[in-house]
């Protein structure tokens, strides 16, 4: 069975990644930032697209 995939709201997002609510909005409208979906006039990150975003800003610190 497929698993079904964990949806957060943008308040949500917000909280988990401290990025504000209205950063997320200017991303949205820049077509950047982190994935999302767009369900009528609501907006829903999934889990998997929060997890790539945040994993592609990583750094990695270098070994001495």
């Amino acid at each position: 069975m497929e698993k079904i995939p964990q949806y957060y709201t943008e308040e949500q997002v917000a909280q988990m990644t401290c990025i504000s609510k209205k950063t997320l909005q200017q991303h949205r409208w820049l077509k950047k930032g982190i994935a999302y979906s767009r369900l009528g006039r609501s907006i829903r990150y999934e889990h998997s697209d929060i997890l790539n975003f945040m994993g592609g800003n990583r750094i990695e610190p270098e070994s001495a």
